[in-house]
């Protein structure tokens, strides 16, 4: 694997999903390794950028999480610094870090998004609720892997559902409620592999259920049938390109008591640990951890 040069994994970084992005990258930097890749751990936090260069890395396996990684940040550094990197190019990326600008687009474009409204301290919560319905979700417009976000049944837990999203962005979204199945479409190479189905406890699908218990369940092939699931993964292709994205991602659906899919945001560099959704879908395509992550690292481009 000569050819791919000498490789760096982005991991670890600044955000609040720095935890599950050592654990992303460090899966990644084996894998690679396994192949045969001149692949080496980066971590930004520990390093200034420029020891990309400094270090004569030819490439950049982009495995950080959240914000300066997943927002357009990084994409743009490495663009400055003339290195590839794999996944979405920065206006994707800080597009589709932003739950609030997507929706704004996938609203101009008929792609079905839950209704919502913007929370500030002035706003008329009880009024909000009774627009949106009960429950409802709160959570802050520029966070991923769950944080900050909370399922809200009453107008007295608002507030302080607010107040906890505020501690990550200073724009929070109230977001309509869909009861029904949580669905997944992870993308690669520009085709949706197979849906997974998510069935969390309680429907809980937060932090700890994503990443470290063992009590959620997957279902792939999702027991959709075979028609419904090939036309929410090609709704899901066309939602992802949408948005401007490239190579590889994750979309969040959920399937309404009606058989209708609703889309809930892009994930431009989904967890790759080993309770990750994304590798599990490939899996089901007939495609190793090891392959995936070499076929992501060959699409690597700048700009």
């Amino acid at each position: 694997m000569s050819n791919f040069g000498k490789v760096a994994v982005l991991l670890g970084g600044r955000s609040a999903e720095r935890e599950i992005s050592l654990k992303s990258g460090g899966m990644v930097l084996a894998a690679l390794q396994r192949k045969g890749v001149d692949a080496h751990a980066f971590d930004p936090r520990e390093h200034g950028l420029e020891q990309l260069i400094a270090r004569k890395f030819s490439s950049a396996f982009i495995a950080l999480h959240g914000r300066f990684g997943e927002d357009g940040t990084v994409q743009g550094a490495l663009e400055y610094l003339g290195i590839p990197y794999t996944g979405s190019g920065v206006m994707a990326s800080a597009l589709a870090m932003d739950k609030w600008r997507t929706k704004l687009v996938w609203q101009a474009a008929g792609i079905p998004t839950p209704r919502y409204e913007l929370l500030a301290n002035d706003s008329d919560l009880p009024d909000v609720m009774q627009r949106l319905g009960l429950p409802l979700v709160v959570k802050p417009a520029r966070e991923g892997s769950s944080i900050g976000i909370s399922k809200v049944a009453t107008v007295e837990k608002l507030g302080a559902a607010f107040a906890l999203a505020r501690e990550h962005d200073d724009t929070v979204i109230a977001e309509q409620f869909i009861a029904g199945s949580e669905l997944t479409a992870g993308i690669l190479d520009d085709d949706a592999l197979p849906l997974i189905r998510i069935e969390a406890p309680q429907g809980n699908y937060d932090y700890h259920n994503k990443y470290f218990g063992n009590e959620t369940k997957y279902h792939c092939p999702c027991g959709l049938p075979a028609e419904l699931e090939r036309a929410i993964q090609s709704q899901a292709l066309a939602a992802f390109r949408m948005i401007g994205c490239a190579g590889w991602g994750r979309l969040d659906i959920m399937l309404d008591a009606q058989s209708r899919p609703w889309f809930l945001e892009v994930n431009t560099i989904p967890g790759m640990t080993d309770h990750s959704l994304v590798p599990m879908a490939a899996r089901a395509r007939g495609i190793a951890f090891d392959d995936l992550v070499l076929r992501i690292l060959e699409a690597a481009h700048v700009g």
